[in-house]
């Protein structure tokens, strides 16, 4: 890595080690666990990654309890309200963090881009970072998430995050993860 993208990351974690919620496994600030779990799995799955990549992914959730989902409406509108909001101020927050360690406008136009998810689908980085984003949900958030959660939900859930997937992500997903026998279906796309 770079002396830049060292330096960025850096400041990624240090933003994200102010988050007063903390993990149940680590006693650490949950964003910068979740920082650490995004880079984890990106590297484990594309360790070619270019710096953008690399710097997006751990900078996915920077600070995002600043910017709470009780601030927004209930219901469905709202919750996508708050996505779009979130994904505006994670795109600019690294963006800035980036060209404080030296980097490029366009440098951290690219990474907010790929941290609003625009060319998802399309963009192969953007897609990438949204496989990870899918594989860290169910590899470390998934199990609490559907002990709180009625069976139909946890089904819609699983289906929403294959749709987002990839199709080699969805492979990863039906090889890696051990899901019940009535969720398998939510992976077909």
């Amino acid at each position: 890595m770079s002396g830049e993208i060292e330096t960025v990351i850096s400041a990624i974690d240090r933003a994200n080690a102010a988050d007063p919620t903390l993990e149940q496994e680590t006693c650490e600030p949950a964003a910068l666990v979740y920082g650490r779990r995004m880079s984890e799995e990106l590297d484990r799955i594309c360790p070619d990654a270019s710096e953008h990549l690399r710097i997006a992914t751990r900078g996915q959730h920077i600070e995002r309890w600043k910017l709470p989902r009780s601030a927004y409406p209930d219901g469905r509108e709202g919750y996508h309200a708050w996505r779009r909001a979130q994904a505006l101020a994670h795109g600019a927050r690294v963006a800035e963090l980036m060209m404080a360690a030296g980097y490029s406008e366009a440098d951290g136009v690219r990474v907010a881009q790929m941290l609003r998810k625009e060319g998802i689908k399309r963009d192969p980085e953007v897609q990438m970072l949204e496989d990870v984003i899918c594989l860290v949900f169910l590899r470390w958030y998934f199990a609490d998430f559907a002990a709180r959660h009625e069976p139909a939900k946890v089904f819609g859930i699983i289906a929403k995050t294959a749709r987002k997937m990839s199709a080699k992500g969805r492979a990863r997903v039906a090889a890696e993860f051990d899901l019940p026998p009535e969720l398998a279906p939510a992976l077909a796309v």
